[in-house]
């Protein structure tokens, strides 16, 4: 069983996730395009996620959203749960190239999910050039974020090309997971309830504060009570408005490129050592220094592009969701590499230390209590403040198989909520996938910034060698 608690109830930051997508272009939905050695078996992984829908009650659930959004919403079963409306088999045309795998793919992220069905999709591909073939996840954030999400793919995944599978699942184990949801669903209904009868988490004094000091950070209070701390940090986040800094990346659309590079797991992190930092800081390193030439290479240098950073903050306790924001100012004029790392470790120290108590949930329970309406408005605010968005994932170090083929590449797809590219990182048999999910609208050149991205991971690994 997956070691992921899963509460009925949504954490206040899944909630927020989840009333944010009024906005299309704040979807949260994060996918990934697994490169496989042949075809799997689709009738075996067919299977196996019938088991694992058993095994992890979200696989089964809707979201039932509460009553004027006073609480965050609630998973209850779906009980009308058809296995063949979340597991499907395609195949490309010929030529099966790469580019038309990737294209799919963000078509198939860009399909909203239907609201009235569990929030996942898995699309077997067929017909990729070598004989290969792929398998798209595609998965809604408030199921699981990147690294709760590689636990959940461990129900399906195995480690040998012929393992031997599970036994299947009696009449007697689905009967006791099917009363264990019902009892589960009962105490939902009772913390609906309780919300709805008790005060917020957070004292309504506190709220109405924060509602004064979103219109006027100046009235924050120089108290040094944990609330007032908290406040400082949530409104450090929320009254961040510096605008992004890219003369280029101006536009925003719902359009997407999926781009995918590769780095040698060993050598990253063989020069990230040299250089007295973490595997972190050299990612972090590299898409600073695709994105600044990007901008030379097209003619408007900029000294300086504001970018987003996911932290994890997973615990032994931690549910699906376990992850912080932070933002930053990263150096893009011309620099050496040595330079530009050494700056980009300091000013992510720096920024997450200014974060305090701010994190995710905090701000989330916050805005549990305002109007959706001013919370998309304020969230296109604050992706208006960053130019690109970055996450680093830590997969699995040796070779894993899906129903008979083996995992050649693992690339994920990260939401863009608003920013001109997110990359994010993905760690699998001794290779660092990133996958490049672009906004056509503010890059124009996507294969520009691909090229831009392989030679910054090409100069940076050789720094291992000197």
């Amino acid at each position: 069983m997956s070691d992921i608690a899963y509460d009925n109830k949504m954490s206040d930051a899944e909630g927020l996730m989840w009333r944010l997508e009024k906005d299309p272009h704040l979807s949260s939905t994060f996918a990934s395009v697994t490169i496989l050695d042949r075809t799997p078996d689709f009738d075996l992984l067919r299977e196996r996620l019938i088991r694992a829908s058993h095994r992890m009650p979200r696989l089964r659930q809707r979201v039932h959203t509460a009553p004027g959004n006073v609480s965050a919403p609630t998973w209850v079963e779906d009980s009308d749960f058809d296995i063949n409306l979340h597991v499907r088999h395609v195949a490309l045309p010929k030529p099966g190239t790469e580019r038309q795998l990737f294209d799919l793919a963000t078509l198939l992220c860009a399909d909203p999910f239907d609201r009235t069905r569990p929030l996942w999709q898995f699309t077997v591909v067929e017909g990729l050039k070598g004989n290969r073939a792929a398998l798209i996840q595609k998965l809604h954030h408030t199921i699981a974020d990147g690294e709760s999400g590689v636990k959940l793919s461990l129900e399906f995944l195995d480690f040998e090309r012929d393992a031997i599978q599970p036994e299947p699942l009696t009449p007697d184990d689905i009967a006791a997971a099917a009363q264990d949801q019902r009892d589960d669903d009962t105490k939902a209904a009772d913390a609906v309830r309780e919300v709805l009868a008790a005060s917020m988490r957070l004292p309504l004094g506190i709220l109405k504060q924060v509602k004064e000091l979103l219109s006027d950070p100046s009235q924050i209070p120089d108290a040094s009570s944990t609330a007032a701390r908290t406040l400082r940090g949530i409104v450090n986040q929320l009254g961040d408005t510096d605008p992004a800094r890219s003369p280029l990346w101006t536009q925003r659309s719902t359009r997407r490129t999926l781009e995918h590079s590769v780095a040698p797991f060993d050598a990253t992190k063989a020069a990230a050592k040299r250089l007295g930092g973490t595997l972190n800081t050299a990612f972090l390193t590299i898409a600073t220094d695709a994105a600044s030439a990007y901008h030379i290479e097209q003619g408007s240098p900029v000294e300086a592009l504001r970018a987003s950073m996911a932290i994890s903050t997973r615990t032994e306790s931690s549910g699906a969701n376990a992850f912080s924001l932070v933002r930053m100012l990263v150096p893009t004029g011309e620099m050496s590499l040595d330079e530009r790392f050494h700056e980009i470790d300091q000013a992510a120290t720096a920024a997450v230390s200014a974060t305090g108590g701010a994190n995710l949930d905090s701000m989330a329970a916050v805005a549990t209590g305002l109007p959706t309406s001013l919370l998309t408005r304020m969230a296109r605010q604050q992706s208006q403040t960053v130019d690109f968005a970055t996450s680093n994932v830590r997969g699995a170090p040796m070779p894993l198989f899906v129903a008979g083929a083996q995992l050649l590449h693992n690339i994920p797809v990260g939401p863009l909520s608003g920013v001109a590219f997110n990359l994010t990182l993905l760690s699998y048999h001794g290779n660092l996938d990133m996958g490049l999910n672009i906004d056509s609208a503010a890059i124009d050149d996507p294969a520009l910034l691909k090229r831009c991205l392989d030679d910054a991971i090409s100069r940076f690994t050789k720094l291992a060698k000197k």
